[in-house]
């Protein structure tokens, strides 16, 4: 048997939902998003989880619980799940950070990789800290079902890290909704990614309303 992880985005956020930068800001669940929560666990539980590994941002520890306490399972925070800091960007939409931070805006629009948001991380440090958290995981569990709750940015760093996809791509390869899960599998010929941003776990509410 293989390892296998399932990268789950934490459920919306009134961020998410109006489409703001909240990074580090420590945003809880809208009661859509708890609803996101529960979905997942009502369709999860039943997988058998060797670990579950999780940001400790509110949001994302808020997605945990349902599943956790379904299961019995503790999660296990490690910061560098955390979502990217976005530094002065913090709480504003795109556009008005296009406006109050152009030329910044601009050189991270186009290789977020090596440039950061103002006064933010880097894409690069990102993908330092959250590999060292799936490093640690392939040292500890060499098969089973590994869950990883964390943030958009973050999720899709990872996958491109693993994936081999250049990281400054990484805005514009792969998708992540709210509440939706990832999966790769680690195989003998290395990460092999099974599943992309599905969200069948969700009823068609769910599903469509509106944000990131």
């Amino acid at each position: 048997m293989s390892l296998t992880l399932y990268f789950l985005r934490h459920g919306q956020t009134e961020s998410s939902r109006n489409n703001s930068f909240c990074g580090s800001l420590d945003s809880e669940l809208t009661p859509e998003g708890l609803e996101m929560a529960k979905a997942f666990a009502d369709a999860y539980s039943s997988t058998p989880w060797t670990a579950i590994f999780s940001s400790p941002m509110r949001r994302t520890v808020e997605t945990a619980k349902p599943l956790c306490a379904a299961i019995g399972v503790e999660p296990q925070f490690r910061d560098g799940l955390k979502e990217i800091n976005y530094g002065k960007w913090e709480g504003k939409t795109p556009e008005m950070i296009s406006r109050e931070y152009h030329d910044d805006y601009i050189r991270w629009s186009a290789d977020p990789s090596w440039n950061a948001p103002s006064d933010g991380e880097m894409g690069v440090t990102i993908a330092s800290r959250a590999l060292q958290v799936i490093e640690e995981i392939k040292r500890l569990y060499s098969s089973g079902n590994v869950l990883v709750l964390s943030h958009k940015a973050t999720i899709r760093i990872i996958l491109c890290s693993l994936l081999g996809i250049d990281v400054g791509r990484f805005r514009f390869r792969l998708g992540c909704p709210v509440a939706s899960v990832s999966i790769v599998e680690f195989t003998s010929h290395g990460p092999l990614l099974k599943v992309l941003a599905d969200r069948t776990h969700l009823d068609e509410r769910l599903r469509n309303l509106p944000g990131t």
